[in-house]
């Protein structure tokens, strides 16, 4: 036998048929060896193969399951059985692309008849990476994509984390590089196998595939009625659309049967707080008047842990404690001016509430209403109707007498001390002079703390005596005093007076009329 210091050239022949005889029998050793592993490979793919049948067989038995479901209650079970009809096209997909892959490495190592149930050259090295690892067809390549997006959809279709994790770890195509040893999955599963091999660890892929989609269906069945909530008492509830109701108008109520479980009370959150009160009473003292909204979710334990949260939103009216008290002698509309009316209904909301007029018009000025009137001495007839339960209802009525404007006092507009302006409307008060001589005219108003209704004045006359007490009138320049007016002033000496009169001012209702004279006296 050859050894390091041994030289062949000076070995005799019987020693150089030595060696080329152990030269062969370890290679017949070798080819024992190999034998025995490659039927170890063919034993493994036969178990995988019909570990895979089973698994098969029981996806086929979930899926019809869920099928069942579907056709029992379409709403409930719906969109877990669309997820399933779509799981199941696409596991079929990639079982697919894996048995066409097991069939073409039999076809390279056996020929066009090669059967991977059967292989003839089972120990053929080339098959494999022939196949999968062809730089041109990149078999190899596009099978771990495609091993990874399906994961990736699988493990969304999971909600156990652990089950996950091993959906995961069991479809995963990550390796662990090393400097000597090859760079991709594809290289590490396929590269210098023997035929056998291959297509076992093919079909190892091919029971992964199964198991991740009997895992995922399980989830699917499970969500069907993974929000039922189990409860162990029943309770009968009336909900009133409103406990407020006016004569006339309809009661509404739903009359309910609610479930609940004692031993676990719900979360409840109002405004994104969390209700104090463990029964479900929602109390708060009501503010400001108007409509109000309120909005929140109540949070429930679905039956694998997880929460699921059920949206509410609900509406209350807040109206002012009020009693009207209506004087009926002094329900009254002027004629020829604006009327404010002030038209509401308790519980009803503005926008809902409308108002009719028997005689003249009546329109809405944001949240009150003007009446114009004008047949003085006859009666207007106001009307409410409100939105009701989607109908229009007559809520009630008012009558109303029509009257002429009162009329209105003359005064001299002055100015104080410190410029505000004031009004003097005659004795027993007393002005000063330089007030008169600042004075631009006359006017008239209405001011009695009821009505501010101005008029315009037309004329008067401002009467002044002499020595002799001989009355000298003398006619203005409209609501304004006359030059002729203005001299007299000038000429009053103080302490003395004079009169204004056959005053005559022009309403907002166009009617001129004569109003009382007054007396100037000065300081």
């Amino acid at each position: 036998m050859a050894g390091p210091g041994n030289n062949v050239t000076r070995m005799t022949p019987r020693q150089r048929m030595i060696n080329l005889m152990y030269i062969v029998l370890t290679a017949m050793l070798a080819l024992n060896v190999s034998s025995d592993v490659l039927n170890g490979f063919s034993q493994v793919h036969d178990s995988i193969s019909r570990t895979t049948r089973n698994l098969s067989a029981r996806n086929e038995a979930q899926f019809r399951y869920l099928e069942q479901l579907n056709e029992k209650n379409p709403e409930k079970a719906g969109v877990w059985y669309g997820k399933g009809v779509e799981l199941r096209k696409k596991s079929e997909e990639m079982f697919g692309i894996i048995e066409g892959l097991k069939s073409e490495i039999a076809h390279t190592a056996d020929g066009p008849e090669g059967d991977y149930n059967n292989l003839q050259h089972n120990d053929d090295l080339e098959a494999s990476s022939v196949t999968m690892l062809n730089p041109m067809s990149r078999k190899g390549e596009k099978l771990r994509k495609q091993i990874d997006a399906y994961r990736s959809y699988v493990m969304e279709l999971i909600a156990d984390s652990a089950k996950k994790k091993t959906v995961a770890e069991m479809l995963s195509t990550t390796i662990e590089r090393r400097l000597d040893g090859p760079s991709t999955w594809e290289q590490k599963t396929f590269e210098k196998i023997p035929a056998v091999a291959a297509v076992t660890m093919l079909a190892k892929i091919q029971n992964d595939v199964r198991q991740a989609e009997s895992e995922a269906l399980a989830n699917l069945i499970t969500n069907v009625d993974i929000g039922d909530i189990r409860v162990n008492e029943l309770n009968a509830y009336v909900i009133p659309n409103s406990t407020m109701v006016m004569r006339g108008g309809k009661y509404s109520a739903h009359i309910v049967l609610a479930a609940i479980d004692t031993t676990q009370r719900p979360a409840i959150y109002v405004g994104g707080s969390r209700l104090s009160n463990p029964n479900g009473l929602y109390e708060f003292s009501a503010g400001s008047v108007g409509n109000h909204e309120y909005s929140g979710y109540i949070e429930v334990a679905r039956g694998d842990g997880t929460l699921a949260k059920h949206p509410f939103k609900s509406s209350y009216t807040v109206i002012e404690p009020m009693a009207t008290i209506s004087p009926t002698m002094m329900n009254v509309l002027y004629a020829g001016i604006a009327n404010p009316i002030s038209v509401s209904v308790p519980g009803v909301p503005m926008n809902a509430v409308q108002a009719s007029i028997s005689s003249g018009t009546l329109t809405r000025n944001g949240d009150q209403w003007v009446a114009h009137v004008s047949n003085v001495g006859s009666e207007a007839t106001i009307t409410v109707t409100a939105q009701l339960d989607g109908r229009s209802m007559n809520v009630g009525s008012m009558t109303f007498r029509v009257r002429k404007l009162p009329d209105p006092t003359a005064f001299i507009a002055l100015r104080d001390g410190a410029g505000n302006a004031t009004q003097y409307k005659g004795t027993p008060k007393r002005i000063s002079k330089a007030a008169l001589m600042g004075a631009d005219g006359l006017g008239a108003a209405v001011d009695d703390g009821i009505l501010n209704v101005s008029y315009q004045v037309v004329s008067f006359n401002t009467v002044f005596f002499d020595q002799m007490g001989n009355a000298m009138p003398e006619l203005s320049n409209g609501s304004r005093f006359s030059d002729r007016q203005k001299e007299q002033f000038k000429r009053l000496k103080n302490g003395k007076s004079f009169f204004i009169s056959n005053i005559k001012a022009k309403g907002p209702d166009g009617i001129t009329r004569d109003i009382s004279p007054m007396e100037v006296a000065l300081n």
